[in-house]
């Protein structure tokens, strides 16, 4: 019996070796989380209404992947990105995987590159 009991260690090591074990949240390392979690970012998108409050847009596209806030004039303008696309497999989101949401005065006054522009240069 005591000869067993390396024998059985040995080849449990030999077997395992090579096997990961991954504990936690990896739903970003997972395709269908990412990918899940844009198809839901470009649907909610869709059904945003212009002139909706910044709470009543968080409602319903819950936490963005980025923020910005400056002001332009007398008018404060907030950014909410969200991934809506994927340029590369790296891991990690970058802005220009994300569709931004503008806000001037707390208010939704567009989406997407133009609507950024068109607040940038007010």
């Amino acid at each position: 019996m005591l000869l067993k009991t390396p024998l059985v260690a040995i080849t449990a090591a030999v077997l395992l070796q090579g096997c990961i074990i991954v504990d936690g949240d990896h739903s970003w390392h997972d395709d269908s989380g990412w990918k899940k979690q844009q198809a839901r970012n470009v649907e909610n998108i869709g059904l945003l209404e212009l002139n909706s409050s910044r709470a009543q847009v968080m409602d319903i596209m819950g936490r963005p992947d980025f923020t910005e806030a400056f002001t332009r004039g007398d008018k404060d303008f907030y950014v909410l990105y969200y991934r809506t696309h994927r340029h590369k497999s790296d891991g990690e989101t970058s802005k220009s995987e994300t569709t931004p949401l503008v806000f001037e005065d707390g208010r939704l006054i567009g989406w997407g590159d133009e609507a950024m522009q068109s607040a940038i240069v007010y």
